[in-house]
């Protein structure tokens, strides 16, 4: 974490503050202490103070077998590169901090009187005035970091290996569908479907158990205590199939698809689609490490939405871990460390709720071939109605028949210029442009959808580390 420092009339005073996890692989800490830097440092001149100094705090739990102290040197790479990109944007890192299992390091103070080898011992938890406050003004403890990871990182047990299983079969059956462009609309409404039936089981299910705090902000933003957060999580786990997490992990890699899953970010539906994201996030294991980072994001944006910018930053932190170049996680999380509004990313995705029950509707009236079609995509997402207010997930749209996709194969749409980066496998880029138009069966024209080739903004394939036979993934954003 990096804490910006201003000075006022001589006197210091904290400014903003940038928090991103520290990436297992030290090849990635060079871009992400550049990232974080630029981060804190932009959004403080946006605010009207450039500060004048950076204080940078390197906390991690040693692993097994591993002291506190050799966390520390461990880390002495990263607080140099931490120092060095501030220095390039002429801000000080005035000093930077180990801290690791109870105790702390200074990497800027040489002195073996003021910080020995051994590290000095931290406070007690719960002992300092700040504790005592906010114990008597009845707040709870929300546990360590460890604890709220614990919830999002991939399962190493027994059951992981079923999983991956399930996702080596199921991305065999699903990739080449969502990188067709007829059958790609069709996974999207699937996905999201099943997404709605899962959120439901877990609605009900925790309303048969009587447990408080169902619906709403509460249930999402923490306010219960961790202490039954592992027994609830291991309680969406039962209710959630392999098969049924391994399409969903696999859908949320279209683009599109994510986005309209965002829309499940308050109300009633809120706190369902959060333990969904976290369920989710759990079971990307083995080489689907790097697909967390869609439902992690996802996390991230339910539990800012909802008010609590502590899970919403461990969340986003660990999304960027997954993917460092996850663009979605990386403007969320830029921005909630920033202490912008959520509500101007709700209102955009309410027009967007709103904008396409509206379409749907016109053209539902205005197609007389297919007035019996089923649901589609948009209106399965569009749970809250057209008004944009929330509602219990229970309205679940028609699964798609062969009617639809005998239509889609009617009704071919043709490409334009776009960009795929969204799709989890890759494929050689096609010529931009688009393709004529084929008239539908009632004479009107088929709407143009975007082709794979890139738009010219850096739409390029990346290859997906430990995913090997399970194709590429393009950036995100």
């Amino acid at each position: 974490m990096l804490a910006a420092l201003h000075d006022r009339d001589g006197r210091g005073t904290f400014g903003g503050r940038a928090r991103l996890g520290i990436p297992g692989n030290a090849d990635d800490w060079a871009s992400v202490a550049r990232q974080l830097t630029e981060g804190l440092v932009k959004g403080s001149e946006r605010r009207g103070a450039l500060p004048e100094s950076i204080v940078a705090f390197l906390c991690q739990d040693p692993k097994d077998g591993e002291s506190a102290r050799e966390v520390m040197e461990r880390l002495r790479p990263l607080a140099q590169l931490l120092r060095t990109a501030c220095g390039a944007l002429d801000v000080p890192v005035i000093e930077a901090l180990c801290i690791s299992d109870g105790r702390f390091w200074s990497y800027c103070c040489p002195s073996e009187q003021c910080c020995p080898s051994d590290g000095t011992p931290m406070g007690l938890p719960g002992t300092s005035v700040l504790a005592a406050a906010a114990t008597y003004a009845g707040l709870q403890i929300r546990g360590s970091l460890r604890e709220f990871r614990a919830r999002l990182i991939p399962w190493e047990t027994a059951a992981a290996l079923e999983q991956e299983s399930a996702l080596n079969s199921v991305s065999m059956a699903l990739i080449p569908r969502i990188l067709d462009d007829e059958s790609r609309t069709v996974v999207a409404t699937e996905t999201l479907d099943l997404a709605h039936r899962v959120m439901r089981r877990f609605a009900d299910s925790t309303s048969a158990a009587g447990a408080p705090g169902v619906s709403g902000v509460s249930a999402v933003s923490g306010a219960a205590s961790v202490s039954g957060a592992l027994s609830a999580d291991l309680r969406d786990d039962e209710l959630l199939c392999h098969d049924e997490a391994a399409t969903l992990i696999l859908g949320l890699q279209d683009r599109t698809t994510r986005d309209r899953a965002a829309e499940w970010m308050e109300g009633d539906e809120a706190g369902p689609a959060l333990r969904l994201w976290r369920a989710l996030a759990r079971r990307c294991v083995g080489p689907y490490g790097e697909h967390a980072a869609a439902p992690l994001t996802l996390a991230g944006w339910v539990a800012w939405s909802s008010g609590d910018e502590l899970e919403a930053r461990e969340a986003l932190a660990m999304a960027l871990g997954a993917d460092p170049g996850y663009l979605f996680a990386r403007l969320l999380h830029q921005a909630c460390n920033e202490g912008l509004d959520p509500e101007s990313i709700r209102r955009c995705l309410r027009k967007e709720r709103v904008d396409r029950a509206g379409a749907e509707m016109i053209a539902s009236s205005a197609s007389p071939a297919s007035p019996a079609s089923p649901a589609s995509s948009e209106s399965l997402v569009d749970a809250g109605g057209a008004s944009g207010a929330a509602s219990t997930p229970s309205r679940s749209g028609a699964a798609s028949t062969p009617s639809t996709r005998v239509a889609s194969r009617r009704r071919r749409k043709p490409r334009s210029t776009g960009n795929a980066e969204s799709r989890p496998g890759s494929r050689p880029s096609g010529t931009a442009g688009t393709r004529r138009p084929r008239a539908t069966a009632d004479g009107s024209p088929a709407s143009e959808v975007p082709t794979r080739a890139g738009d010219g903004t850096g739409g390029g394939t990346r290859s997906r580390r430990g995913a090997g036979r399970h194709g590429t993934k393009q950036g995100e954003t």
